[in-house]
């Protein structure tokens, strides 16, 4: 028992002379804490002035970290290391500096010889670009001024100092940058996400067979297969195995080829989320900018010649585009007066029309700026006006659905491929601008496109083709033909297939308004299907919504119809999916004017 005791409180001294300091490390202790004396005393008892702390940190890095330019020249004149790095990241002292913005010790270290090209191990990024992304001009010169490359590239995403300083709104740092030729069309790396995906899917199945193939050795059976979510099996899995490329490697692939990638991929009207999102990155400095708001940056940027129309390579978004995704409605009106073309869309055909009001009506729950809009002084409002007074094309349709909206489409279970600006606003039931896109050419017939599947599995609809699973009597509705119309989109579609109530962002009270002016001024049948053979009936119901169904029924609604999977309108306020409640007044109300109830409520069981 005593043997174990001493050797417990051995351990325990070992333990606590490992947390104390080395001896070894007393200079940099003393320079951490800017005690210039103390170091200066250590140096002349002969310490060494390379010693490093646990986490390499020496002397001469925590000069670096604190701006004491003379502590920094006591230390190099006492034979500090320049290029000596700490363990995690080989940070040199000037990385250190340039990253806290020391400018005067940046000078010093790069006076001194400091390898103004160092990178580090996380990511390769050079002092330049900490210096940028610091907004310190004067270390930005002094690197400069000792050759370092303006346009160097980190390793990780290929990104320039100018775009780090674009991305931090470092405008001074633009312009010094610029002036000393730093490249504004210069763009970051792309990565194919399909192509990742299909590259990660394809190494998680050869490691199952690895499992396999260990299991059979050992105990002669295999182990059963688990798909995963959205996984294919059999001779899919198969087939898709046999296709998966590798994830895309070159620096700078041109945005054509990134396109024809696509293309080749995707079957119309198919797409998985990193379909939806394709290439992903490819910005330059101005596309970084602009992203995060930074008008001052992004005017800077402008005026060093950036092209103000430039689309990123990842997914051709151009920075007006860029503005309105992302809320900054007033760097939106300042791009479109230096020139910035508002017809230009993305790959998805997304336009700048369609984004603002996309954005000001998105779920913020994940918008990428929650509360941006509403700091802003130009409106939605103001810029739908600009643009349509520039003449826009105000009936343009997404080709397909976009990817930062996916929150919503899981939800809703609305793809809202093919939509135009119209059906956008319909959606949300601004009935404002409506009126002024249909005065403006918008045509309110036009639906949305029907995709081939939801891509979300569990409690998706089906959309069912035809035959004995489908008792609607309609003809069926190939990819790509009509999906979902505005009157639908203004009486709730989704309500009854998903939990549209808990994020859906709509005009409050704006139901039979829209509604109304659909019918009465545009001439919107009240009886129209949608792909899945819901009409505006079936959608009103499914938020219980009495009013809207009496006047649907006033203007020749009818209550009977049946959808592709056979649900009355009753059905669709009778809890048609887990935790939707019952509408009891809707229910009966529908049953008075003759619908069928199949008592189907799935929320009740």
């Amino acid at each position: 028992m005593r043997v174990q005791s001493h050797a417990l409180w051995a351990l325990i001294a070992t333990l606590l002379l490992w947390g104390e300091r080395a001896p070894e490390a007393l200079v940099a202790d003393a320079a951490m804490r800017g005690d210039v004396a103390e170091v200066e005393t250590l140096l002349r008892s002969g310490a060494d002035v390379n010693a490093a702390q646990g986490d390499g940190m020496t002397a001469l890095h925590w000069a670096a970290e604190l701006g004491h330019a003379g502590l920094a020249e006591t230390l190099i004149a006492a034979g500090a290391y320049l290029d000596a790095v700490t363990r995690l990241g080989d940070f040199t002292a000037l990385h250190v500096a340039a990253r806290a913005g020391q400018g005067t010790v940046v000078r010093v270290l790069a006076d001194a010889g400091a390898d103004v090209s160092a990178r580090t191990s996380t990511g390769g990024v050079t002092p330049l670009h900490y210096a940028a992304a610091s907004g310190s001009t004067d270390a930005v010169t002094a690197l400069l001024d000792h050759g370092a490359e303006a346009d160097a590239r980190e390793r990780a995403w290929h990104q320039t100092p100018l775009m780090f300083a674009a991305a931090t709104g470092r405008t001074e740092v633009v312009r010094v940058l610029t002036a000393a030729g730093a490249d504004p069309a210069l763009t970051a790396r792309v990565m194919d996400m399909d192509a990742r995906e299909q590259e990660d899917r394809a190494d998680q199945r050869r490691q199952e067979e690895l499992q396999r193939r260990i299991l059979m050795a050992r105990d002669g059976r295999a182990p059963e297969r688990r798909g995963g979510y959205g996984e294919p099996t059999g001779a899919r899995q198969a087939e898709r195995e046999d296709s998966a490329r590798t994830a895309q490697s070159a620096m700078m692939p041109s945005r054509q080829d990134v396109n024809n990638q696509q293309r080749d991929r995707v079957p119309s009207s198919r797409f998985s989320h990193a379909q939806l999102v394709g290439g992903y990155g490819g910005l330059a400095a101005l596309h970084l900018a602009v992203r995060e708001g930074h008008i001052g940056t992004a005017e800077a940027l402008l005026d060093s010649g950036a092209d103000i129309n430039q689309p990123t390579v990842g997914d051709g978004t151009q920075p007006l585009l860029l503005a309105t995704i992302n809320g900054h409605f007033d760097l939106a009106m300042r791009l479109f007066e230096r020139g910035a073309d508002p017809n230009l869309a993305n790959d998805a055909n997304a336009t700048p029309l369609y984004t603002v009001i996309n954005t000001q009506w998105i779920p913020k729950s994940r918008h990428p700026q929650p509360a941006d809009y509403l700091q802003q002084e130009v409106t939605y409002m103001d810029l739908v006006r600009t643009f349509l007074d520039a003449g826009v094309d105000v009936n343009v349709r997404l080709d397909k659905q976009l990817w930062f909206t996916t929150f919503g489409d899981d939800y809703l279970r609305t793809d809202r491929m093919g939509a135009t600006p119209f059906w956008r606003a319909t959606y949300a039931l601004d009935l404002p601008l409506m009126q002024l896109l249909v005065e403006h050419g918008a045509d309110p017939d036009i639906p949305t496109k029907k995709t081939v599947r939801p891509r979300f599995g569990a409690g998706a609809i089906e959309n069912v083709e035809t035959g004995a699973n489908d008792p609607s009597g309609l003809p069926p509705v190939p990819a790509g033909g009509p999906g979902v119309y505005a009157i639908h989109a203004a009486s709730g579609v989704g309500y009854g297939e998903g939990f549209a109530a808990n994020i859906h962002r709509v005009v409050p009270g704006g139901w039979l308004p829209a509604v109304r002016y659909l019918v009465e001024e545009l001439g919107a049948d009240v009886n129209q299907r949608d792909h899945n053979g819901y009409t505006a009936m079936h959608h009103a119901a499914a938020r219980g919504d009495d009013e809207m169904i009496r006047y649907l029924v006033a203007n020749g609604g009818d209550v009977m119809v049946v959808s592709r999977r056979g649900q009355t309108a009753v059905d669709m306020a009778n809890g048609p999916v887990q935790r939707i409640s019952p509408f009891p007044s809707t229910i009966a109300l529908l049953e008075s004017l003759g619908a069928v109830n199949n008592h189907n409520c799935v929320s009740c069981e």
